[in-house]
């Protein structure tokens, strides 16, 4: 065997994908398969926006672009920052990625190395905690429970910081709960990490528009005392339902304590991807500044199939459905069925044809749930949730 850095043997991956290739062959062979597993939009991207993608290529927009992005595109999400937020940001902290995982990547890989802490969601996106093990930093998990409507509690995330925590990262809306933390449990936290200075964070913002109830998102950006140590995570693959672009954008500090963070992501950029695809970035500009009727309605969509899978699993004998308040996620406790999350999982999708993710998979606090997506129709979510009511009234849990 070839010798490679022990530093790969740490990384994990996102299982999401792995239940996607399962059930993708598994419809090949026949099988009708609900797949309510991978979180993507099941819309087409925007007409104009693919329309912009293909006129950027027959003007001959073919060749590289800055490692930062066009700054026509960095320009468009300073206009989109300032529309959602109301912080005027400059184009020169704004750096355009293939997606969002380079963000995390990047904004890992700088704070984390062997002796250092870095906080985490738990239960969270799992590339968070893979890429902190393959810097060989400690993954200090943040407990977001359903007790505190999958918020994270700010006391709670303070009593974890020490000497050693370089990063925090937090996520609202979240994956895979759909938790929307409150502003006022935000304003707390960054209260208390005044007496933690050094500690940078990074804000995973990606589902910022998707919220419910009346629920509204609360950015990092709107801190001011916070800037120069925040990294803020967004893009273009959930609003707009670009997943297959690879199209991102984040927000780095270029000034005092973040000084000099924005040149080494860009360095970071040259040395791995290079730059964004032009075509793509034209695309972009054209999601932002276009019209966003069919933004809106996608999320009159997924505000309908969100009650509708909570009262539909809530209706299962042994399953309750905290009521998502943002992203495209549920996930229904099934503690009390007296299975285990991924093998009913494994499960569910051999047997009943539904492709669902084991809470394990986004952490140590998982277990007993399973994450939903319910980015798919109306109908296949009523067929799923059948087939698993009937799954369960004929398998009772084993030795799971």
């Amino acid at each position: 065997m070839l010798h490679t850095i022990s530093a790969f043997d740490r990384m994990g991956e996102e299982n999401a994908f792995a239940v996607l290739a399962r059930a993708t062959a598994l419809a090949q062979k026949g099988r009708d398969i609900v797949n309510l597993g991978i979180g993507q939009p099941d819309f087409k991207t925007p007409d104009h926006i693919v329309e912009a993608a293909i006129k950027a290529l027959r003007d001959g927009h073919h060749g590289y672009t800055p490692a930062t992005g066009l700054l026509q595109t960095r320009e468009a999400v300073v206009r989109r920052t300032l529309s959602t937020t109301g912080v005027e940001v400059s184009p020169e902290n704004v750096m355009i990625m293939p997606g969002g995982k380079p963000t995390m990547y990047a904004a890992i890989v700088m704070f984390g190395e062997p002796g250092a802490e870095i906080l985490y969601p738990d239960p969270g996106f799992p590339i968070y905690r893979s890429m902190i093990e393959f810097t060989g930093a400690k993954p200090v998990p943040v407990p977001i429970r359903e007790e505190n409507g999958f918020a994270f509690s700010a006391e709670e995330t303070l009593s974890l910081i020490t000497d050693k925590t370089r990063l925090l990262i937090l996520n609202s809306p979240a994956n895979p709960t759909g938790g929307v933390t409150p502003r006022a449990e935000i304003e707390k936290l960054v209260k208390g990490l005044e007496k933690h200075p050094d500690v940078a964070i990074l804000s995973d913002e990606i589902y910022d528009v998707m919220t419910y109830d009346g629920e509204t998102h609360t950015s990092l950006l709107t801190f001011p005392e916070l800037r120069d140590r925040l990294i803020v995570l967004n893009g273009w693959s959930k609003t707009w339902a670009m997943t297959g672009w690879r199209m991102g954008w984040s927000i780095w500090p270029n000034e005092g304590k973040g000084a000099g963070l924005y040149d080494k992501v860009r360095k970071l950029a040259v040395n791995c991807w290079s730059c964004v695809n032009a075509p793509s970035q034209f695309a972009g500009i054209a999601a932002i500044d276009g019209p966003q009727d069919e933004v809106e309605a996608m999320m009159a969509a997924f505000d309908r199939r969100r009650k509708l899978v909570v009262k539909g699993m809530n209706s299962l004998e042994n399953i309750s459905c905290a009521t998502p308040k943002g992203a495209f996620y549920a996930f229904p406790n099934i503690s009390k069925t007296g299975w285990k999350a991924k093998p009913l999982a494994s499960a569910l999708l051999d047997d009943a044809g539904v492709a669902l993710i084991g809470g394990p998979d986004f952490g140590i606090l998982g277990e007993g749930y399973m994450r939903l997506s319910y980015a798919n129709s109306e109908e296949n979510i009523q067929r799923a949730i059948e087939r698993i009511g009937a799954f369960l009234a004929e398998n009772p849990a084993v030795a799971a």
